[in-house]
């Protein structure tokens, strides 16, 4: 085995051992990730009724008491809980979160292992190094694998077609079948998963069509509609069932509500730049990747015509989607690999070109120390500051630890904040099945009202044994209810702090992430490596601030 075999066989091992990294360091989800994990957790706990089908999904099922805007399909929550079930079977005990999330995460790291086998085949070893480099240095694709967005459902899909669509050395009849192959998938990733994607298979196809690879009659038309008729048939059959409505197709549902009706806006808007000078520059993150790699494979002749070929559709796609007022980056994630894939072209030319220009050897040294700069960047200081931002969940995992476990029923109210940091079904301990248990363990019972008329009522509040709200919301909540006491304080994740000469780095988040990656003594090598780089900075340093996010408060009146 070469060098660069080995190089390789190392980068394929660790992108997703990071993406189980990610998952291991911050398991937690958040408010927008809730409806697929809460889907998930019921198809698990609860299974699929087969009488009086509409009560008991409207009486037990999370998505009725929490439909959201608009209705979400059920076909990725589907898929994972069947994939999930088998490891169930063997061992109930795993933690269902995790292992759900780290299937949805082997899934989109199986999918970029692939697009870099199209990378080497299609540009040689050299240049699927650099690609593999510069993806596993990167923040969001590793930290969202696992994360069960719609996006990230259609990320695995979408990955897998840009693959096909890489220009292979083969013969052009098998190349047409990859075109197709690739438009069938990207027509169902957006018929099922999101819809935008509509419009990046509108630049690939169009971009395919006018170089002359494909044609309408033998391979738009037949990959599209049966992309169409099988996505509609899985997505309407699937989705009717579960939320008792049909037909129903939840991507059109969300079209006409977040583009035709202009919902979307109330999230937020941003300048029509904003996917070029924000978003694309965050999600590739290392800045000599798209400041040197991509235009240098753009001007050298022998990588131009590749680069353009990975990029017009890609540039058209975000284009086209920047004319959307609402902006979020995981709306053009989809792009990544691409990207990716056309800076790791400039990258090798550099590197294959090092020993003939001084600039050159510069600037492939360059490129190699900021790539791991990134590197470290994405997973010493991104990945534990974003570990910190589920208060909610800790707060649930520290009241569970706390509570006082002789009551044989304990009532908890969840507050907003908290249940949008984290907390899911899949934490909530279930009720006793057997008459021992129930005599040996507290019976839970978990709240998440959000009607503020009744939450002005003393009766209310009466109910409950805890509550987890926002430290502003104490003062309202004992004006109504004053017989509380504080039983924890959850701290969460407000930005970064600045620690000047004399001043006391806290260290909080990092010392915890060293503590659970690498052990009690990596915190003690961490604590001494800051102290010397701060040496080196003058006694500056840059720490992870927190403050308090969520209060466990405890009934007084119950428990005298």
């Amino acid at each position: 085995m070469g060098r660069e075999d080995a190089i390789l066989l190392f980068l394929s091992i660790a992108l997703p051992a990071l993406v189980g990294l990610h998952l291991f360091v911050a398991p937690y989800t958040k408010v927008e990730e809730s409806f697929h994990i809460q889907a998930v957790h019921d198809l698990l706990v609860l299974e699929i009724p087969t009488r009086n089908v509409s009560d008991v999904l409207r009486a037990e099922y999370d998505h009725f008491s929490f439909p959201g805007a608009v209705p979400r399909t059920f076909v990725g929550a589907v898929l994972l809980s069947g994939m999930a079930r088998p490891f169930l079977w063997v061992k109930e005990s795993i933690d269902g979160q995790i292992l759900v999330r780290g299937i949805l995460g082997v899934l989109n790291a199986l999918s970029l292992l692939w697009f870099a086998s199209g990378m080497r085949r299609t540009f040689g070893k050299t240049t699927a190094m650099w690609y593999l480099l510069f993806q596993t240095s990167q923040f969001h694709i590793i930290y969202y694998a696992s994360r069960t967005l719609s996006n990230m459902f259609a990320f695995c899909l979408s990955t897998l077609a840009l693959r096909f669509l890489l220009p292979d050395p083969v013969a052009s009849d098998v190349y047409r079948r990859r075109c197709r192959l690739a438009l069938f998938l990207l027509t169902m990733a957006g018929i099922i998963f999101r819809s935008e994607l509509a419009l990046l298979l509108g630049t690939n196809t169009i971009f395919l069509f006018l170089t002359g690879r494909i044609s309408i009659r033998q391979d738009i038309i037949p990959a599209g509609a049966l992309g169409l008729v099988l996505g509609l048939a899985l997505t309407v059959s699937v989705d009717s069932f579960f939320w008792q409505q049909f037909p129903l197709w939840p991507e059109l549902a969300a079209f006409k509500f977040n583009v035709v009706s202009g919902h979307a806006s109330a999230w937020g808007t941003h300048s029509w730049h904003f996917y070029f000078t924000n978003a694309l520059p965050r999600l590739l993150l290392n800045p000599l990747s798209y400041l040197v790699g991509v235009p240098l494979a753009v001007l050298q002749h022998s990588t131009r015509s590749a680069a353009i070929y990975l990029l017009m559709p890609a540039l058209a796609f975000i284009a086209i989607y920047s004319l959307q007022p609402h902006k979020e980056w995981r709306f053009i994630v989809y792009t990544v690999p691409t990207f990716t894939a056309t800076s790791s072209l400039g990258a090798s030319y550099l590197w294959t070109h090092r020993s003939k220009s001084l600039f050159y050897c510069l600037l492939s040294l360059a490129l190699i120390v900021s790539t791991f700069i990134s590197f470290l960047c994405a997973n010493l200081v991104l990945l534990p500051a974003s570990s910190a931002n589920y208060p909610g969940a800790q707060a649930l995992h520290t009241l569970h630890r706390v509570a006082d476990s002789t009551q044989p029923v304990i009532s908890v109210h969840l507050g907003n904040l908290a249940c949008q940091t984290g907390i899911t079904r899949f934490q909530q301990i279930p009720a006793p099945t057997s008459s021992q248990d129930q005599g040996q363990q507290s019976t839970w019972h978990y709240d998440k009202t959000e009607n503020e008329t009744e939450k002005t009522s003393s009766t209310f509040w009466s109910r409950f044994d805890y509550v987890l709200i926002e430290p502003g919301e104490e003062t309202s909540l004992r004006s109504v209810y004053p017989s509380w006491e504080e039983a924890a304080i959850i701290d969460g994740f407000a930005g970064v702090r600045l620690v000047r000469p004399g001043d006391v780095a806290v260290g909080v988040v990092e010392e915890r992430f060293f503590r659970s990656v690498l052990g009690e003594q990596a915190v003690g090598v961490w604590n001494a490596m800051r102290d010397y780089l701060r040496g080196l900075m003058r006694g500056w340093w840059v720490e992870v601030r927190m403050e308090p996010r969520i209060k466990i408060l405890k009934r007084l009146d119950n428990f005298s």
